[in-house]
């Protein structure tokens, strides 16, 4: 008699604790976790790791662009990438133009994300706080959009300091998660402008243009406000110890501030840029890496917790066509390159090598990196993020032992290069099942276009405010 629609059997089940054992599945759910299952299909996972399915909670997919059109990588092309990969779940982002209200280009990302073949939910960024657009909140974030994303740099994106309070006051009155790009800002401009007036245009010197203290000033900044207005967030994308020690102190003082960090600043160095030609635009990203010292420091980071989360912030620029890093030409000064590097589908097999692999975290640390924490932080627990009776059947079966080189073409996006190109990675995965279908097997993907579902975030004790205010006054009630 089959019990289940689908059991995989016989795997190394990495949960709180890590055993050999059975997983069976009905009705896209994680029934049954135990032995000796029956389903009507049985996959052999002897020698594998069964992994939750990875959740990437920073990747920019199909992003609308304000002079109109949308970015190279579609939510077709990414969720390739991703299932390749062994990730389930993505969280992107919906823009908002300045001057403009939310609920239109948001209703277009709706559209545009019908053709994912991973689940998914957005983050919403806001570059505009008007009073207008203040008012749209509530609405976007009872519609199931529980977090805001925002800029302290970038033109036309960045956000000063009251508007930016702004909108940690409004995120705190409907219950949403604000998630915060730290970087200076002003100080960018001023120390780019000065490396340009003396000819230093090179894409090495994008690094030169925003050291660590234009990010560790801006992290600094971003907590205090939000420690003021009692307002949780996360830190995106942290490049350095520095600024993860800003991070440290505001947790170990009560402050509800999380972080995160991307495989780039793990794995690659700011030497990268310093390629001959132009080929150090593909190494262009914001933050900018930093050297091998710094990098090898973020792994203590990691291991003591204080970055609980490794995502992809996948935002792919091609190195050629209309669109790409060489859009202004070969010769282009570095702050007229397109910031970017894509990662979706090499996230997972990069911090298992380099982490796991190398013995620098632990199996469970892996999955708490990748999957659990981002589903805890960003409101999809008990859904996403683990295997557990109830959770939705997402699992990654991984081969520990299987040796492969990246390819551009082994991972399957649109853009027409990868940074990780010729590096060697031990553990890959072989199988990924999204809510009970198996989704690709042996690199080859078989979901159809549209089979993704979105996935609306209701309120979560997560993330409330942690109570404490200046004198007990909540300003925010008030503006």
């Amino acid at each position: 008699m089959s019990d289940y629609d689908l059991v995989v059997r016989g795997g190394t089940v990495v949960t709180e604790t890590t055993r050999r054992t059975d997983i069976g599945i009905l009705n896209g759910k994680i029934a049954a976790i135990g032995s000796d299952l029956q389903g009507r299909e049985t996959v052999d996972a002897s020698g594998l790791l069964v992994l939750p399915g990875g959740v990437d909670s920073h990747c920019h997919i199909e992003q609308l662009r304000p002079e109109g059109g949308t970015d190279e990588e579609t939510f077709l092309s990414a969720s390739i990438s991703a299932l390749a990969g062994g990730t389930t779940t993505v969280i992107p982002f919906s823009v908002q133009f300045k001057g403009q209200p939310i609920r239109d280009t948001l209703a277009a990302y709706h559209r545009l994300a019908r053709n994912a073949l991973v689940d998914y939910s957005f983050h919403q960024i806001i570059t505009d706080p008007t009073d207008a657009v203040i008012a749209e909140i509530p609405e976007i974030v009872a519609s199931g959009i529980r977090s805001l994303k925002v800029f302290l740099t970038y033109d036309p994106l960045y956000l000063d300091d009251r508007q930016y309070v702004r909108v940690l006051a409004a995120a705190r009155r409907a219950g949403a998660l604000v998630t915060v790009h730290c970087e200076n800002y002003e100080a960018i401009r001023w120390r780019s402008a000065a490396l340009v007036a003396d000819g230093r245009v090179a894409p090495k010197y994008h690094v030169w243009s925003r050291p660590p203290a234009v990010e560790r000033e801006a992290t600094h900044r971003a907590i205090a406000l939000a420690e003021l207005v009692d307002q949780p967030i996360q830190v995106f994308h942290v490049s350095c110890s520095e600024v993860a020690e800003e991070i440290a102190r505001a947790q170990a003082r009560g402050v509800k501030v999380w972080a995160e960090t991307c495989p780039q600043y793990l794995v690659l160095t700011s030497a990268d840029l310093d390629r001959p030609g132009f080929e150090g635009a593909k190494f262009m990203c914001s933050p900018a890496l930093r050297d091998a010292a710094t990098r090898d420091a973020l792994w203590d980071d990691i291991t003591s917790g204080v970055l609980g989360i490794v995502s992809s912030d996948h935002s792919g620029f091609s190195y050629d066509g209309p669109r790409g890093k060489r859009m202004n030409g070969s010769d282009a000064a570095f702050p007229d390159i397109p910031n970017g590097l894509p990662g979706i589908g090499s996230r997972l097999a990069l911090l298992f090598s380099e982490g796991v692999g190398k013995g620098r975290i632990s199996l469970k640390d892996f999955v708490r990196l990748t999957a659990s924490n981002p589903a805890d932080l960003f409101g999809l627990a008990p859904r996403k993020g683990r295997i557990a009776v109830g959770a939705d059947a997402d699992l990654a079966l991984w081969d520990p032992t299987k040796q492969v080189i990246i390819t551009n073409a082994l991972l399957q996006h649109a853009i027409d290069y990868t940074p990780y190109e010729g590096m060697a990675v031990t553990g890959w995965p072989v199988m990924t099942v999204l809510r009970g279908r198996i989704v690709m097997r042996d690199g080859t993907v078989q979901a159809a276009p549209g089979s993704g579902t979105f996935l609306p975030r209701a309120p979560y004790d997560f993330i409330q405010p942690a109570g404490v205010l200046a004198d007990g006054f909540d300003a925010s009630a008030f503006a």
